[in-house]
């Protein structure tokens, strides 16, 4: 008991509560959400007074130091992250059996909601499930961290992104008013993201749905996550009923011959020596080349349009190959269990 209390004490000491209101940018930052909104200045106080500094969201934004190795420490990275296999690395944590296994559970368990989403915005229910099953393992994984006070120390403690999280912050209170909830309650990631989804504040105003009608648009519940993922894709320019990748041949085990990335887009006649290996593969759009870095060898694949709006959810070739990787499993293992 006595060890109980020491940790319990030392843990409490480590949380840094500060009052915000005696801080400049502070007031004039509730004297522009003031006005903005027309919110009480008491009420904006009385959030500010109270913060606890968040200090690990903090280190993952700090202004990035040029660090100086040792040949012993340089010998020990390129052990740990050697130049071929970081698809390999990437897709055994984001793209597994356990993933694919929980993501046909969820489908299952949201049926009716996933059928009616699909038929409004026209994005197939696997790709919907996972984004949940990659930002946050189908919601088992939402966030420890409390949003205001996360929000608050990147918004006005010194780090590199303080104009981005001002404009969050700014957001979230107003979401707090309007979606009736307690910012103080609410937990998320590191960054302030919220829900199954972890959209950002700014997303969540701008692609949120209530699609469970219960008068208010709550990210945390699975119906109105499903919904406005939906919705994001939708207003990102997805397109109902096109593909979104597939893998090409090419000569070699390196891939060296033009560009590869999400942002070059390329016209398939431009791409002499590529070829789908799904002779089937009929769509005729632009396309991206994207490689995947393996160990034996670059994997390449064409993604079109909708591959690239994926990109719109998170900006890396990566994490939208992952995306459709583990959609296409799990829609392979739904078709068989049917």
């Amino acid at each position: 008991m006595k060890i109980f209390l020491i940790v319990l004490f030392l843990l409490t000491l480590s949380v840094q509560a500060k009052d915000y209101t005696k801080n400049a940018n502070t007031v004039i930052f509730i004297d522009k959400v003031s006005k903005a909104y027309g919110f009480k200045k008491a009420y904006l106080e009385a959030l500010f007074s109270d913060v606890k500094i968040q200090k690990r969201p903090l280190a993952f934004f700090r202004p990035r130091k040029k660090i100086k190795r040792t040949p012993e420490q340089i010998a020990r990275l390129k052990k740990l992250y050697p130049k071929y296999g970081a698809w390999d690395r990437y897709a055994r944590l984001k793209v597994n059996p356990s993933r694919v296994e929980q993501g046909v559970r969820f489908i299952q368990r949201y049926r009716k909601t996933f059928d009616e989403v699909e038929k409004r915005f026209g994005v197939p229910k696997e790709y919907i499930t996972a984004i949940i099953g990659i930002e946050t393992v189908y919601g088992g994984h939402v966030g420890k961290y409390p949003v205001f006070d996360t929000l608050t120390t990147l918004a006005f403690e010194k780090n590199r992104r303080n104009r981005f999280f001002k404009k969050q912050l700014q957001k979230f209170i107003h979401l707090a008013y309007t979606q009736k909830f307690d910012p103080k309650d609410v937990y998320g990631s590191y960054a302030g993201a919220i829900g199954l989804g972890q959209f950002m504040p700014s997303n969540y105003e701008a692609y949120g749905v209530d699609f469970n009608g219960d008068g208010r648009i709550t990210l945390q519940k699975a119906e109105d996550a499903i919904a406005s993922i939906a919705n994001y894709f939708k207003k990102n320019g997805w397109r109902r009923g096109e593909p979104v990748a597939t893998r090409v041949s090419y000569k070699g085990l390196r891939f060296k011959g033009y560009r590869t990335g999400y942002k070059k887009s390329y016209t398939r006649e431009q791409l002499t020596g590529i070829t789908p290996k799904d002779g089937k593969w009929g769509y005729h759009g632009k396309v991206r080349l994207i490689k995947l870095n393996k160990k034996a060898y670059d994997e390449l694949w064409y993604g079109t349009k909708n591959f690239f709006v994926i990109t719109r959810y998170n900006h890396s070739a990566y994490y939208a190959m992952a995306v459709h990787q583990l959609a296409t499993k799990i829609r392979e293992k739904l078709n068989h269990e049917n």
